[in-house]
């Protein structure tokens, strides 16, 4: 019998052998921000697929615009204008299968191995991989419970440009960042802004939580408050349709459009996705929805800071925001959430520890608590689980 054919020589240096995983939910599952099965707009999307298939079903047999479909950017571009004062053409956007690949496309257009990314100290994860497979530098900046630091923004730029360091861009989700669940006020965006123009860096905004306010006022963006083209743009239908439409855009300069597009996989996106999406949108079916999970989503973040409350007491700090999907609860120096992060899930409670946010492995006593998929008497009890695990292995005392 011939020998198995070996292709260790051949992987590329670098190159991760990364499984696929199979999905796991604990019984109160607050690891991964699903919205609530429930609320996902099934009659709608249906009725939406049905008419985009009558009207333009016939174009399936072509493949998509390589911008995507242009009725869904029209729209897009319309919401952006309305809703968040952005006013773009057309020509500066592409659909992506979710905001996860408009941040791929960015980086592999910026980054080659070695250049430095700034963030927040805890980043998306799933940004911090993307980085991080392109070989970038990502260096966290430190936060508040208003977000970026703007003065250590400041002094770590002039650190590392000492120490010889190319920085590419700041990335930063400033509305309801994930995982702290922090909102960057009108004048810390504007300081922001002065301080990366200052030192000629684009600053890369994710914004895929802003439709998903509850309580408080919008803030501009970083993309309306700035006039010279430094910013680079991207938002997702993921929160507010389903995560599995797949669906995002970009938006920025042209030449950068450009420059990211040519990493795109796979031409345009999912146009029957993209058709159903913008018949859906212009049914007018989009805003009584975002209505409707936003009140459900104030519940039950309130159901979990109650919560947190009576079964933490003052044992741990937490975040409070104003909309979006996360709660960042931190116990004091020397509890290990980390460690026991799948000890909890057996016994039942997911959570994502701070560790896999940060850029250089802090957090280990910090966790990220994501409270759209389960249901308010779910969220109650498994919050008042949470604690009684931690208690059994004396991380509560």
């Amino acid at each position: 019998m011939p020998d198995k054919f070996s292709y260790d020589e051949l992987f590329a240096a670098g190159s991760p052998s990364t499984p696929p995983g199979t999905a796991r939910h604990a019984k109160y599952d607050f690891a991964v921000a699903y919205p609530d099965p429930d609320l996902v707009p099934l009659d709608g999307l249906v009725e939406a697929a049905k008419r985009a298939m009558a009207n333009d079903g016939r174009d399936l047999a072509y493949y998509p615009d390589a911008a995507g479909y242009p009725e869904l950017r029209r729209l897009v571009a319309e919401d952006l204008a309305n809703e968040r004062n952005i006013h773009v053409d057309t020509n500066q956007m592409v659909l992506t299968a979710g905001s996860g690949e408009a941040i791929a496309m960015v980086t592999q257009a910026l980054i080659e191995p070695g250049d430095t990314i700034l963030a927040e100290e805890f980043v998306y994860l799933g940004s911090l991989r993307s980085f991080r497979r392109y070989n970038a530098n990502v260096v966290g900046i430190k936060c508040d419970e208003d977000g970026l630091v703007p003065e250590d923004l400041d002094s770590t730029i002039r650190r590392l440009k000492a120490e010889g360091r190319r920085i590419k861009f700041l990335y930063t989700i400033p509305t309801f960042q994930n995982p702290l669940g922090s909102t960057l006020p009108l004048e810390r965006r504007k300081k922001i802004l002065e301080i990366t123009g200052q030192h000629d860096i684009p600053v890369f905004e994710d914004d895929a939580y802003f439709d998903l306010r509850f309580e408080g006022e919008p803030v501009e963006s970083f993309y309306t408050l700035d006039d010279t083209e430094r910013v680079i743009y991207c938002s997702s239908f993921s929160k507010i349709t389903a995560p599995g439409m797949r669906m995002g855009y970009l938006v920025g300069p042209t030449e950068v459009i450009n420059h990211a597009w040519s990493f795109k996989m796979g031409g345009g996106v999912n146009q029957f996705a993209a058709s159903t999406i913008a018949e859906y949108v212009k049914n007018g079916d989009m805003g009584d929805h975002i209505r409707q999970q936003n009140d459900s989503l104030r519940a039950k973040r309130d159901a979990m800071l109650a919560s947190l409350g009576e079964n933490f007491g003052n044992s741990a700090t937490w975040t409070r925001p104003e909309g979006g999907l996360y709660v960042w609860l931190t116990l004091p120096e020397g509890a290990d959430v980390a460690a026991l992060e799948e000890q909890a899930f057996q016994e039942g409670v997911g959570y994502y520890n701070g560790t896999m946010f940060s850029p250089d492995g802090q957090g280990n006593n910090s966790l990220r608590l994501c409270f759209g998929h389960p249901s308010v008497e779910m969220v109650t009890e498994g919050i008042a689980e949470l604690a009684r695990i931690f208690e059994r292995h004396g991380l509560l005392k």
